[in-house]
């Protein structure tokens, strides 16, 4: 009885696996809060660049 109890508590092959999900959780939630922050900026810098285009090309003749 005292074995098998033994060899549980030694057995740690899943443990490594846990720390790998929380990990990789953690990293997931990192880029997306990043995406979140850094996309009204990207696009409000891509409407800029696009009427600066238009702009120019309206003006060749």
């Amino acid at each position: 009885m005292f074995l098998t109890i033994k060899r549980f508590a030694q057995n740690d092959d899943g443990a490594v696996t846990v720390d790998w999900v929380v990990l990789t959780a953690a990293i997931v939630g990192l880029a997306i809060a990043i995406i979140g922050t850094v996309s009204k900026g990207a696009l409000d810098q891509s409407a800029g660049i696009g009427a600066n285009i238009a702009a120019k090309t309206s003006l060749v003749p």
